[in-house]
């Protein structure tokens, strides 16, 4: 077996498809629509507080994550907020999250956040192994 090497970098609009795939097959409260999508992933690589990093396995994307920083008062700064996180199936339990995460966190400091904070429902295994804790609850009301 060969050993894999995944880098993390900034997303590229050429990242489209493979980042598309994994948002609409992560999704579950929305259907991803492309035209939407499309749209969305111009205004996040121009936007100044968008975090938008794909992980890249043997020269091909195989996760990213997608987050934000933004000046908050109870911090006393800066926090960064993950909006999502997504690896394909085949490269889960190989650290390709953990990379990405450690990653968005360097980047997140860069920009001066004093924390990262996330809601999740299907992966707090995930991230309690890499060192986060229960904060609170998430509430959402559709709009």
């Amino acid at each position: 077996m060969t050993a894999r090497r995944t880098i993390i970098r900034a997303a590229t609009l050429t990242d489209e498809p493979t980042v598309y795939s994994l948002a609409a097959e992560m999704a579950t409260s929305f259907v991803v629509e492309r035209e939407s999508f499309r749209r969305s992933l111009g205004e996040l690589l121009a936007a100044d507080n968008a975090l938008l990093l794909v992980a890249e396995t043997d020269g091909k994307v195989s996760g990213y994550v997608l987050g934000f920083t933004h000046p908050a008062f109870y911090a006393n700064g800066r926090v960064a907020w993950v909006e999502e996180i997504a690896v394909h199936a085949e490269q889960r339990r190989q650290r390709v999250g953990a990379l990405l995460m450690e990653e968005f966190e360097r980047r997140a400091v860069d920009a001066g956040a004093r924390l990262v904070a996330l809601a999740t429902r299907r992966a707090a295994d995930f991230y309690l192994a890499i060192g986060y804790e229960e904060s609170a609850t998430y509430f959402r009301k559709l709009l």
